[in-house]
């Protein structure tokens, strides 16, 4: 809703005013219900119905009530919620330095009482992602790309936030680097206690820091469960073709090794048709029943 409304209108109540205001001017409200409005919003509540395809729910009271709760979410979903991006580089403005790259959230959410809490808040940080609390005197150009990824962990780290997305965020660090960063996600979630979504395509990466997977394809999970279901038994075509090249660190193994292939276009397999189909545990499947039945044959 915000999204959509927040061009036009500098606060809450202005949003509300503008968008009843706007929807009153514009759209022909049906006699069905005189509090009623019609608009190409949808709300994720109860509170809305359907009326010849067009969604529809109280006007005034309910926008107020949405435009409120819409606010207040959102500003905790951006305290609690950080995200750690693929390109190191790219997402830190070389313009700032590293302090105040990592102290944003901070200034933006009002977290500190005083300076001084702020710094000593910047240079714990610094010195949990294993770098120096001088360091964020420096800018992003003068650090390694492991270094600037570490800054990027410290940044979304500052909020004590209980998810972190990382988007590929290892993707653009060469091997040993990524080792180090994983290692030190995985001793930050000990300690810390934070949620991982974990994105990659680096399947020896997701099966050693993940508790759980879900293999996404053409927008479509088509197969999740614990990290132990989804290595020792995948069921999805695509999740087998995505471990069977993996390369097994064993010469001798490795040899034998056999890919898999698999091409949605000529698999037969449509995903629109697929519903998910819960194996065992925690364990589930899109697919058809006959696909199943001959998946698991």
């Amino acid at each position: 809703l915000l999204s959509y409304i927040e061009p036009y209108a500098s606060s809450t109540c202005e949003m509300i005013a503008e968008v009843v205001q706007y929807f009153s001017d514009n759209v022909v409200i049906s006699p069905i219900e005189a509090d009623c409005i019609y608009a190409g919003i949808i709300i994720d509540t109860n509170n809305f119905m359907t009326h010849t395809g067009v969604r529809t729910f109280e006007a005034a009271a309910y926008l107020r009530r949405c435009g409120a709760e819409v606010v207040r979410v959102r500003k905790m979903l951006r305290e609690d919620m950080q995200m750690i991006f693929q390109d190191p580089m790219s997402s830190l403005n070389p313009r700032k330095k590293v302090g105040d790259i990592i102290g944003e959230g901070l200034d933006i959410h009002h977290r500190y009482a005083s300076s001084a809490e702020r710094d000593n808040a910047i240079s714990e940080m610094l010195s949990k992602v294993g770098l120096s609390p001088a360091h964020a005197e420096r800018y992003p150009h003068q650090f390694s790309g492991g270094q600037r990824q570490r800054v990027g962990i410290a940044r979304a780290l500052v909020m004590n936030p209980k998810l972190i997305i990382a988007d590929e965020c290892i993707s653009a660090l060469d091997v040993s680097i990524q080792a180090q960063v994983v290692n030190l996600m995985k001793d930050i979630q000990d300690s810390t206690g934070c949620a991982y979504l974990f994105i990659a395509h680096d399947l020896s990466m997701v099966k050693y820091i993940s508790d759980r997977i879900g293999v996404l394809h053409l927008g479509h999970m088509v197969e999740t469960g614990t990290t132990e279901e989804i290595c020792a038994n995948p069921v999805h075509p695509y999740t087998k073709s995505l471990l069977s090249a993996v390369p097994i660190p064993n010469p001798e193994v490795e040899k034998r090794r056999k890919s898999i292939a698999y091409d949605y276009k000529t698999s037969g397999i449509d995903y629109t048709k697929g519903t998910e189909h819960l194996l065992e545990g925690t364990h589930s499947v899109l697919c058809t029943d006959e696909e199943l039945a001959r998946w698991t044959a």
